[in-house]
This record gives structure tokens, sequence and C-alpha cells, in this order.
């Protein structure tokens, strides 16, 4: 079967919800992605955030290929090893108290409005509280998780959605001041806006957002699905700013490529909020997933990554200004970390589909954003490569 007969025959058996390219990826090494005609791509996207060690790392897949000869699967009736250790190093690893294993981001999420919303009727004892979450975030495609998504345009078909969210303005604290009332039970913000334009928090407005909660008695959540597990140069990036919420959501690069999620509290939040048969999940924390996450959470520190994202993250910018000012249709760039994003005024989409031409896998964020989010294992050649690619397809544009 050829490439093309293979694409339309795996079309006809799937629900259309994804504009996939027209790309078959074989195997990866490295920061390398090589599609079934060996073709090689530098991997500037990570499967989105979640290939923080890249590809085919050997102590990694050793882990879980002996976690396979051992035990796949006991549901949540029981205890096994692999959750005990990796529930200890998400608590170490994140600073909070309590973990909970899902699936996924989005799940990671639904966990984190239950825990709020249980937190505030056990503390009050009223119901119909509220959730504030801020405009152009991002937080997941689930009824729950998309009512608490400040972009239109994922949540227009699938109204009524959960009651109860309001939104404000990213960085903005007045916008989130005015919308807190007696209902307010959390808010909720990626640290590190994804999907809205790869904007970073700014630290006086989260400091100020983390005294209102303390203040009012509400709590904060903070998503850290996408910027979460080194991506920072902080094994989370709320580390950078000298908080800690009270909830945390995580996921993408928590398990290295399986998939698997985490919301985590603090003591006082898991004191006063869920009990047996508040919440669940057949599959979440199995022993598969919660060996991956413990090992990659292992080898991140083992190595270094952190350090490393920190120190080049300056090389990383460097590069991202030369383009800027080579080019009119970048305006600039922003972000924090191995998490970037070059603001052009040209076609985001075309600049993405001209780099698999190239050779390099990119990622948009909204309509003006190139995403980029390199494994943290990337070395200078790597970004020394990104450039010269860069380079010639912005050439095509300009």
């Amino acid at each position: 079967m050829n490439n093309a007969e293979y694409i339309k025959r795996t079309d006809e058996s799937l629900l259309h919800v994804y504009n996939r390219f027209s790309v078959i990826f074989d195997h990866g090494e490295g920061v390398y992605l090589y599609d079934t005609d060996e073709k090689k791509y530098l991997d500037f996207a990570s499967g989105i955030g979640v290939m923080a060690l890249g590809y085919h790392d050997k102590e990694y897949t050793d882990a879980l290929k002996d976690q396979v000869d051992l035990l796949l699967h006991t549901s949540n009736l029981y205890y096994h090893k692999p959750l005990h250790d990796a529930g200890a190093a998400v608590a170490a690893a994140s600073g909070m108290d309590k973990v909970f294993f899902t699936n996924s981001g989005a799940e990671a999420i639904e966990g984190a409005l239950k825990t709020a919303k249980k937190y505030a009727y056990l503390k009050h004892g009223r119901k119909n509280y509220e959730i504030i979450a801020m405009n152009h975030s991002f937080h997941g495609r689930t009824v729950g998780s998309l009512s608490v998504t400040g972009n239109e345009h994922y949540r227009e078909a699938f109204y009524p959605l959960m009651d109860g969210a309001r939104f404000a303005d990213f960085n903005d604290y007045e916008s989130v001041e005015c919308q807190v009332n007696e209902n307010t039970c959390a808010i909720l913000m990626e640290t590190i806006q994804g999907e809205g334009g790869i904007y970073p928090a700014d630290e006086t407005f989260l400091k100020k957002i983390r005294k209102l909660c303390d203040d009012r008695g509400i709590l904060l959540i903070l998503d850290e699905i996408q910027c979460g597990v080194g991506r920072s140069g902080s094994m989370f990036a709320f580390q950078k700013y000298g908080i800690r919420p009270d909830i945390l959501t995580m996921a993408k690069a928590l398990g290295g490529g399986v998939p698997v999620g985490a919301f985590a509290v603090t003591e006082e939040v898991a004191d006063h909020s869920l009990v047996p048969g508040d919440h669940g999940t057949t599959y979440g924390g199995n022993p598969l997933v919660t060996r991956a996450v413990k090992t990659s959470l292992d080898l991140i520190a083992k190595r270094k990554l952190t350090d490393h994202v920190t120190e080049l993250t300056p090389y990383f910018e460097r590069i991202l200004e030369d383009l800027t000012q080579r080019y009119d249709f970048i305006t600039g760039h922003r972000g924090m970390g191995f998490m970037q994003g070059l603001i052009l005024t040209i076609p985001v989409g075309d600049v993405v589909k001209k780099g698999l031409e190239e050779g390099i896998i990119l990622l948009s964020a909204g309509n003006d954003v190139l995403r980029m989010l390199p494994p943290l294992v990337m070395e200078k050649d790597g970004f020394d490569e990104m450039h010269e690619k860069l380079i010639r397809i912005f050439d095509t544009f300009a």
C-alpha cells in the first residue's frame, strides 16, 4: 500500500476532527522524526509539548518495556509500586501535597474544577459556585474544560455548557478583580498561555491574584499542562514567581509520550474536598503510565534538563530576535524557556506547511503566532539548524 492509499484508507475509518498533514511518521531518534520515506524532520513541536526527552531515549524505553513485562493494569481498587513512586515524584517536583492521576490534560482540568467546587461547598455549605477563567485561554475540549476555555470559536457549537464561568483578561488584575463576587470559588489560568499566543503571566499580576485569592478565600488553579515539567526552565513555571497554587494541573511532558495527566492539591484542599465516591478513573494512574511518569521526572532531574533549558534559552531567543530583525512580517517574539513564539503578519499555517517541506516541524498558536516547543534535550546545533531552515522558509515569503 503506498502512502496516498494508506492516508485515504485511514481517513475512511476515522472521524474527521483533525486536518492532518499528509505525512506518515514511522520512527524517531533524538530530536528528529522520520517518515516512511526516511525523510528527516527536526522536531520543534515535540508532539505538542509531550516529548521532553526526545525520541527513543534508551533509559525511558527500557523502563517501559520492563513494566510491560511486569504489570499493565490493576484498576484503582488496589495499590501498586509505580503508583507510589510516581505520586511521591510529582509531589516532590511540584511542591504540592496530594496527586490524582488522570488520562489527559482535559481530565485534569475536570478534576480541578470538581475539587474547587467541592471545597467551596464543604467550606460554606452553598451551591452554584463560579469559576473565573481568562480570555484567550485553552483548557481542553470536554464540556467542563470548554466551559472555562476563553475562546468562543471552541465553545459556540456546544451550548449549554457548565454554568458559572466568568471571563477576565489575562495579565489585567482589575479585569479579574471586578469579576469576583460571593459565588467565586476559584480563579483558573495558565501560567503561560499556550494556544492563546504564548503569553507568560506577568509576575506582579500573578502575585496580586495569589493575594486576592488568599484575602477572599478563593482557590487559585494553575494550568501547566503545556508549560509544566521543565519547559519554562523550572520544573513548573509557577516556581519562577515565588508563589504556589492551591490546585495544579499537568499532562503532556509528564509521561514522556504515554497518555497521562494529573492534578495536585495542597493539604488544605485535600482535607476539605474530594472523598471516596466523588471522583474516579478506570485507567488513570495505572502501572504503565505511572512508571513512565517516575522515569520521566527522574531523567529530567538526573540530566539537569531545567538547567539546560535555562542555559540555552538566551541562545534560542537571540535566534528569534535575529529573525525578527531580518523580516518585516515578523513583529516580535515572546515566551519563556523552550516555549517560544514568533509573531507574524503572514499566514502562520502556510509557514507550518512550508516547514514540513524543509524538514522542520512547527506549530501555530492562534492566527498570528508561530509556536516552538522543542524537546528539552535540544542542543545548540539543533537551534542553529532551526535558524537556517527558518531563514530558507521566510525567504520564500519575503
